[in-house]
């Protein structure tokens, strides 16, 4: 009897041992990476194309309406919108929400200035595993992350974001 049971524990190990060798670990977006995006429809029905996309910094959040941290940087985000409006920025925040009548009354009522999708199963994939909500990428005109951030930032750090959309 005890020669079975530690056969059995050895088969076991070996199988976790197997299963930890053949899976990789979800990966995340990182500063360096490529992110494309095209033919995403906004909450309000618009389908952003990458040609309109193209030859700008966008701004990407991951948020969700029931998130207090991403209401305060939304906040903020309507206030870098406002600031940003003839310059080559252009924000769009994915929701990670269930429900897209959740986001458009969420944009209703607070007033939103910036482009709001859901998220996609194409772009969950590519953006990978989160560390968090509120989490937000600068994507460069070429389509490479330049800066990657998570948690709520603050007033100050989202103002600095308006340095991208200003042309040299």
């Amino acid at each position: 009897m005890k020669a079975y049971g530690s056969r059995l524990g050895f088969r076991l190990m070996l199988l976790v041992w197997l299963a930890l060798l053949f899976t990789s670990p979800a990966r995340a977006l990182d500063v360096g990476d490529s992110l494309k995006i095209e033919n995403l429809q906004t909450i309000d029905g618009q389908v952003l194309s990458a040609d309109q996309l193209q030859g700008q910094y966008l701004v990407v959040q991951v948020w969700a309406t029931w998130c207090p941290f991403c209401h305060r940087q939304n906040l903020s985000l309507i206030k870098l919108a406002d600031q940003t409006a003839q310059q080559d920025l252009r924000i769009i925040a994915l929701s990670i929400d269930r429900d897209p009548a959740d986001v458009l009354s969420y944009a209703q009522q607070h007033e939103i200035n910036f482009d709001l999708a859901m998220m996609t199963p194409a772009l969950d994939a590519a953006i990978g595993k989160r560390r968090g909500i509120p989490e937000l990428y600068v994507i460069d005109p070429a389509g490479q992350v330049v800066q990657k951030g998570y948690g709520q930032m603050v007033d100050l750090d989202i103002f600095d974001l308006a340095q991208y959309g200003k042309r040299p």
